[in-house]
């Protein structure tokens, strides 16, 4: 009986909370472009940069440890 539709009441539609199972499109810092990336013009001068202050870390540390 509650399960029969009654005389002048529209249908219910079930709720939609919007998860669909599926990561939502947007983009990330590493896909926006950017005008102004110096990492795109030069990537290797970053990682000279980044090997030299290994390099003068490891040589502090090394003092250290003496």
């Amino acid at each position: 009986m509650a399960d029969e539709p009654t005389q002048g009441t529209e249908p219910v539609e079930p709720i939609n909370q919007g998860a669909t199972g599926e990561r939502p499109f947007g983009e990330t810092p590493l896909s926006a472009p950017s005008e102004t990336d110096p990492f795109a013009e030069r990537p290797e001068a970053f990682i000279g940069a980044a090997f030299a202050g290994g390099l003068v870390v490891a040589l502090i540390l090394r003092r250290f440890a003496r």
